[in-house]
């Protein structure tokens, strides 16, 4: 009779698989809770959502092929060599997989180019946050002297001398004169429309596949003990705030980046770079503001060691802008099957690369 019990109750127990199985197999709201800091504030893990344009007004199919042209169009930078698709390749998920990207005169720049997708969403631009809109962050890289070096009178002469643009400009905006903030816009509106394609996650959101062992082993560790979801949360994953997480190399010239201090000019700011979005994650490496970890076993790593925890030395007690790396890093301890199934997980929220034909420029 006890020995009957006994394997009746042994064969009744369930894995840990099965276990998690049944949890995630629920609607997202009744999923167990994620390990959070008290301060944060954040939106359950979702599916892609729909472009967001301005107004919820859907663009028309020519300004976005417009600015698709011109997003690949190389004239417009000042040596007619660079263009935005220089450094967001569509076969490499829009990022170059470089750590620094090359610009004018093969000049490199301090800060790795981040993907062009999944933007529409932004409020804040860059890794520093210093634009507040995508027209603004287009006219950026086109002006910088190390990217396309272009003044934005050069553009617009360029662009006005091409008629098919002309013919475009006028169909799309409606009079004849072209005005850099009509190419700023054109641009703007064909980032908004790259999205990601529907990931393995996804489908597992929408009843329409299962994740393997491992990735939801690891979803369920992203939630909870690995505390990804503090600062990647939400259907984007990334709470598009800005944190420092200890990269910021203060005091070593060649890497130093005071980050979202340069723009707002407030110490709490040094070394904060805005949280980027994880969607695709394991396609857009080399990883971080400046590009410097191509491996991602050893980003999950340093995560789990609590990230660089800088001390301040004697000279620098009464530093200021001295950094503090955010309190929501801390060290979490992950085994090395738990950092594969981490990685696994990451696998499953990056959708195939999202490729695109190369537009007809207009001669």
């Amino acid at each position: 009779m006890t020995i009957l019990c006994l394997f009746s109750c042994k064969k009744e127990q369930k894995s840990e698989y099965e276990s998690l199985k049944e949890m995630y197999q629920k609607s997202p709201d009744l999923w167990p809770k994620p390990e959070l800091d008290s301060s944060v504030v954040h939106k359950e893990l979702g599916m892609i959502p729909k472009p967001n344009y301005p107004g919820g007004v859907e663009p028309s199919k020519g300004l976005i092929q417009l600015g698709k042209q011109l997003f690949f169009d190389n004239r417009i930078s000042q040596s007619k060599q660079i263009a935005c698709i220089s450094c967001h390749h569509t076969d490499q998920n829009y990022t170059d997989n470089r750590e620094l990207s090359l610009g004018h005169n093969l000049q490199e720049g301090n800060r790795n180019a981040p993907t062009a997708m999944n933007l529409s969403y932004n409020t804040s631009f860059f890794w520093d946050g210093r634009a507040s809109s995508l027209e603004e962050q287009a006219l950026g890289p086109i002006q910088n002297p190390v990217e396309m070096n272009t003044h934005l009178d050069t553009v617009v002469k360029r662009v006005s001398e091409i008629a098919g643009y002309r013919k475009a400009f006028k169909k799309e905006f409606g009079k004849d004169q072209i005005e850099i903030d009509d190419v700023a816009h054109a641009i703007a509106t064909f980032e908004r429309s790259l999205i990601s394609r529907k990931s393995k996650f996804d489908y597992f959101l929408a009843g329409k596949q299962e994740l393997s062992e491992s990735e939801l082993k690891g979803l369920h560790l992203f939630r909870t003990k690995a505390r990804c979801m503090n600062c990647h949360n939400g259907p984007l994953l990334t709470d598009g705030k800005f944190h420092n997480i200890g990269l910021t190399y203060y005091g070593r010239k060649k890497y130093e980046d005071l980050g979202r201090y340069n723009v707002t000019n407030k110490a709490e700011d040094v070394g904060k770079f805005k949280t980027p979005s994880l969607r695709d994650v394991m396609l857009t490496g080399p990883w971080m503001h400046n590009g410097l970890f191509g491996n991602m076993d050893g980003v999950l790593t340093m995560y789990s060691n609590g990230m660089p925890q800088p001390k301040r030395r004697e000279h620098q007690m009464n530093d200021t802008l001295f950094p503090t790396t955010s309190r929501l890093i801390q060290k979490t301890n992950l085994t090395e099957e738990e950092i594969q199934d981490l990685k696994a997980f990451l696998g499953a929220i990056t959708a195939p690369a999202f490729r695109i034909r190369n537009p007809e420029l207009p001669k």
